[in-house]
């Protein structure tokens, strides 16, 4: 089950939603009220399911256990206090036990960690692999682990909770002040008390944090002093070394990959340190980056030794703002140049738990207007893409569930049940209750999937922008429409997306350039296939004198497959070697002409 992925398509689902079959939860209920999913219930179908729709990768998102309201006490789980909870199922980013698995998911909560154990086989069995989350920056306030191995110290045991800052403290302390952020904390023998106060994760070096702020997280203590910026980083900090064990903890349980949260907020010199160390035991383990400073982007992947990065800043909100803002089209050439050479190493994604729904009316308000944004992310370089659980189906988000209001977003923080994916899933089954638009929906992402599996020039292949010389055509309207080629070997793709409300008949004009790239001298009534709608073959002329034509309906895309074995003249091509391709002059001006596999 390990054979390399050249490009990883991510399915993210958080199991207590995903597999919560409650038909009418409670707003703001609590666990006995609304139930939560079970790691049971991704049963074997679910799984093959999920890889017939074109996944390589699930991401099991709130695995660890967290902070939650409900009682375990029964079973030697410390209660946690609920005043320093985000509603009533806690955040999955509020860790409080690196070591176990939440019981919130287990049918038989003494068994959780086989149970978990059991959800790795069969996802591998189905084919796939699987990736959780990696929290490094903070864990909840109330830390405790129950299942820790032996020898191993809880996060601040030892700490000198006297000094702001000290290399081997865990955390960093607000000394001679009490906890009081601006929430409730409770009275009498149910207050939360904490002295002295502890930094919040989100960089919150006080002991007043506000509602906004990460209150119910303290922030870990890496070696670096936030007073006067200083690294003391040798000798190795005793929170890397927590860090690592906590890797290859779970390295060892058979997970292939860890998402790695809000990796900018803790040293890079941890990652440099730590990810060779685990992937010496575990060569195929990835690591993924939640990180949002692009300047950040290249030290990460070329020190840090991160496989793969989101590309939210760039590319997310380009394509967020060309459905939402009236941006131009045009500026998604800027999104491919500001990670060239490490286009392979971004992740793409329309959502995710953090993101509001792109059905929701904060977003596009219509699941149907999706095509040519998912062709985007899924074409574009060689890099993963991610799909979040219920985007197949259209889900909107637009519950209101208790902590997490009609905000376009699905809950992270309450016990819930996603009506879409409950009526899909249909107890396990999959044989589905959904409606005509739902099921058209899912098969038009399964198709798409399936392509960008199956085609080498998009899983393997080089790129090439056709903007900039369709930025004055007449039958090209740059702030709609979008095109670009990949190409592998004797495959050609010509790409084209129309974000417009109008079907558009283009006529792309391809420069002289993009055949010197490819190696090929063009030719006439040439049949090419239509991948996406599967028309063809037709012929179709590709000549850099001739214009490219093709229908693209409104909120839609064409991907034209056309082989360069049937074409004439293969001119030597003039590009750089392939580990070492380097912009041409034209390549500035707009235009991409890359043999690498990492775009």
């Amino acid at each position: 089950m390990n054979t390399p992925v050249a490009k990883p398509v991510i399915y993210q689902l958080l199991p207590r939603l995903f597999a919560n079959y409650c038909e009418a939860p409670v707003v703001n209920g609590t666990l006995e009220q609304n139930g939560s999913g079970k790691l049971n219930a991704i049963n074997d179908t679910i799984l093959s399911e999920i890889a017939a729709l074109g996944a390589t990768h699930v991401w099991y998102t709130g695995v660890i256990e967290h902070s939650h309201d409900a009682d375990y006490s029964r079973y030697g789980i410390r209660r946690h206090n609920p005043h320093v909870i985000k509603g009533h199922a806690g955040s999955p980013y509020a860790i409080t036990d690196y070591y176990d698995i939440d019981p919130d998911l287990a049918e038989d909560v003494p068994a959780r960690m086989s149970e978990f154990e059991a959800l790795v086989e069969r996802t591998h069995r189905a084919g796939l692999k699987v990736i959780i989350d990696f929290v490094p920056n903070h864990v909840a306030r109330e830390y405790h682990s129950d299942a820790k191995p032996q020898g191993i110290r809880d996060f601040g045991d030892g700490d000198n909770n006297e000094m702001f800052f000290a290399p081997n403290n865990n955390f960093y302390y607000i000394t001679r002040q009490q906890f009081a952020p601006h929430i409730d904390l409770g009275s009498g023998d149910g207050a939360y008390v904490e002295f002295p106060a502890k930094a919040s994760g989100n960089d919150c070096y006080t002991a007043f944090p506000g509602v906004n702020d990460w209150y119910d997280t303290v922030k870990l203590n890496y070696g670096y002093d936030p007073g006067d910026h200083s690294e003391h980083f040798d000798p190795v900090p005793d929170t890397w070394l927590k860090m690592l064990h906590i890797l290859r903890y779970w390295a060892s349980k058979g997970v292939d990959g860890f998402r790695c949260d809000m990796v900018h907020m803790v040293p890079l010199a941890l990652w440099h340190w730590a990810i060779p160390q685990v992937k010496s035991l575990r060569p195929d383990i990835i690591f993924i980056a939640e990180i949002y400073d692009m300047g950040l982007y290249r030290p990460f992947i070329e020190y840090g030794g991160f496989d793969y990065l989101y590309d939210k800043v760039n590319l997310y909100d380009t394509l967020r703002a060309i459905e939402t803002q009236n941006c131009s089209a045009a500026q998604l050439t800027g999104c491919w140049q500001a990670v060239e050479g490490i286009g392979g190493n971004m992740l793409n994604f329309l959502e995710n738990h953090d993101e509001q729904r792109f059905a929701s009316p904060f977003y596009a308000g219509d699941a149907s207007r999706v095509l040519p944004s998912l062709v985007v992310i899924a074409t574009l370089s060689t890099g993963p893409m991610m799909i979040y659980f219920g985007q197949e189906l259209g889900e909107p988000g637009m519950d209101a569930e208790g902590y997490s209001g009609r905000d376009g977003r699905t809950t992270i923080f309450d016990y819930w049940s996603v009506a879409s994916v409950r009526r899909w899933l249909n107890g396990g089954t999959c044989d589905g209750r959904l409606t005509r638009a739902e099921q058209q929906l899912r098969e038009s992402y399964a198709h798409l999937l399936g392509t960008v599996l199956r085609e080498k020039a998009i899983a393997e292949g080089s790129f090439f922008d056709l903007m900039y010389v369709n930025l004055a055509n007449p039958h090209l309207n740059p702030h709609r429409h979008f095109a670009y080629l990949r190409y592998c070997g004797d495959d050609i793709l010509l790409i084209a997306v129309n974000f417009g409300d109008s079907d558009d008949s283009l006529r792309i004009n391809i420069p002289t350039h993009a055949f010197e790239c490819i190696g090929i001298g063009g030719g006439k009534d040439l049949q090419a296939l239509e991948l996406i709608s599967g028309r063809g073959p037709e012929a179709k002329t590709f000549l850099p004198d001739e214009p490219f034509e093709t229908l693209v309906p409104a909120h839609g895309a064409v991907v034209w497959k056309l082989s360069a074995a049937r074409l004439s003249g293969k001119p030597e091509a003039k590009t750089a070697p392939a580990d070492k391709a380097e912009p041409t002059k034209k390549a500035a001006k707009g235009a991409a002409c890359k043999k690498n596999k990492k775009d």
